[in-house]
């Protein structure tokens, strides 16, 4: 599923995100800033494919738990 960022989107939001933090990250060099921002960015996209994948299988479960027939047997 991954739906990776394309190079463009994925500057932008780099962009964003050193505009956001720059005052946390101020005292960083330009090469650690470079490397934490797309930490971050990585993590966010791996974090919304998880999340993706668990509403999916969630979905899947309340479809298959509604369309079944449930029998109460008694023993």
């Amino acid at each position: 599923m991954k739906n990776q960022l394309t190079a463009k989107s994925r500057k932008s939001l780099k962009n964003k995100m050193a505009a956001v933090f720059s005052e946390k990250i101020k005292t960083l060099s330009p090469e650690l800033k470079d490397i934490l921002l797309d930490d971050l960015i990585t993590a966010l996209e791996n974090r919304i494919d998880i999340l993706n994948k668990v509403h999916q299988n969630a979905q899947c479960v309340t479809v298959l738990t509604e369309s079944a027939e449930f029998e109460t047997i008694q023993t």
